[in-house]
């Protein structure tokens, strides 16, 4: 009786480390049978949004006298922005910045001083439009002011795309698209058929000058220098084979 019971328990144990070994096999062998690829969605755009910012600069002793010119200033440039067919409520203002300036001095007997010099009170005006080629233009002719007796210092402008979030759909779409046709082919030359997709997982979305060597960044490039542009992403891709 206690060798039968042996017996079961020994055949017990040899059918549980078959089963074991067999499946252990089967998901070794299906782990085997899958195949990455990056696919890549790449648009060249044309930027439709511009931003333009310029500076200026006033100094006095009086405080209130620095204020007075510096508003002079302001008036002038508004106007002279308007007269160029800048739309008036694109034309931004930021609030003045206040720095009393000093000198250092330093006497005989080597001693360092600091001496008031004055009030020096900047602003910045920004300008943002959909109307790209009027405000290159713009930005190009500021230097006109300086006949005005108003030192505006101009900023390259920068330009944008406001339609970026459904550009970003149709390239997350285009790179997967792109990555599938990629594993078929492989799928196909390895004699195989490509499956259901395990894994996916999308790049940083990158912005650079169109015809550039600019560099990627893994944190995301966003060009904002050039008014043609180039947009790319990846998509990491996992697909079963069958």
């Amino acid at each position: 009786m206690k060798n039968s019971i042996n017996t079961v328990i020994i055949a017990i144990t040899i059918l549980i480390t078959a089963l074991i070994i067999s499946n252990s096999f089967k998901h070794r062998h299906s782990e085997g049978n899958i195949i990455n690829v990056t696919g890549l969605g790449k648009k060249d755009f044309i930027s439709d949004l511009i931003v333009w910012k310029g500076s200026f600069t006033r100094k006095n002793m009086e405080l209130k006298g620095a204020y007075t010119e510096l508003n002079s200033d302001r008036e002038v440039i508004k106007s002279y922005l308007i007269s160029k067919g800048v739309n008036e409520k694109e034309i931004v203002f930021s609030s003045v910045g206040i720095e009393k300036m000093f000198d250092e001095k330093i006497d005989k007997n080597e001693t360092k001083t600091k001496v008031f010099t004055g009030y020096e009170l900047t602003q910045t005006v920004t300008i943002e439009s959909l109307e790209i080629d009027k405000i290159e233009k713009v930005s190009r002719e500021i230097t006109d002011l300086i006949n005005k007796d108003v030192e505006l210092s101009s900023r390259e402008p920068e330009y944008f795309y406001s339609k970026l979030s459904e550009l970003k759909i149709d390239m997350i779409a285009s790179a997967t698209q792109d990555g599938r046709l990629r594993a078929e082919k492989i799928a196909t030359n390895a004699g195989g058929k490509l499956g259901k997709l395990r894994f996916a997982n999308m790049g940083v979305f990158q912005i650079t000058a169109q015809n550039s060597s600019e560099d990627f960044s893994w944190q995301g490039t966003n060009n904002t220098n050039s008014k043609n542009k180039t947009a790319s992403i990846t998509m990491k891709l996992q697909f079963q084979i069958e």
